[in-house]
């Protein structure tokens, strides 16, 4: 069984957001499959997705420093800064963390560790909803 569907996420503000739930809500078809997989794929060049930790806020807020830190606005060496100084750096913290993430499915539950959630990255100072692509295959 191939199932696929966009998730409209609304609007988040820059920061890391534990986004599991709108996933799990919006693919109700995971319930009926005993063994298969999830495949997430964000359809933008300024925001991520990622799996870490969802127990303990202070986890997002340390990528954010971090990832603020690694790849800093105002950059001289950045060209690309059309849309601003979030621009370009937000394109780099996208490329480090990834776009696309696949998720097995177990006895009709995505199986994720004791601690972990799925996380939208996002990397824009003033972004609008963000789209993902979610993708079942299963028994």
């Amino acid at each position: 069984m191939w199932s696929q569907q966009q998730i409209d996420l609304p609007a988040f503000s820059r920061g890391f957001h534990i986004i599991t739930s709108y996933v799990i809500d919006s693919a109700p078809e995971i319930k009926n499959q005993s063994i298969g997989m999830l495949h997430l794929f964000i359809k933008h060049t300024s925001a991520s997705i990622a799996i870490n930790e969802g127990a303990d806020p202070d986890v997002r807020v340390d990528f954010e420093t971090h990832f603020n830190k690694l790849v800093p606005e105002n950059s001289p060496d950045f060209i690309h800064n059309a849309e601003g100084p979030d621009d370009m750096p937000a394109h780099i913290k996208s490329a480090i963390l990834g776009s696309s993430l696949s998720i097995p499915i177990t006895d009709g539950k995505i199986n994720l560790g004791t601690w972990q959630d799925i996380y939208l990255c996002e990397h824009r100072n003033h972004a609008s909803g963000r789209k993902l692509i979610v993708t079942i295959e299963g028994q």
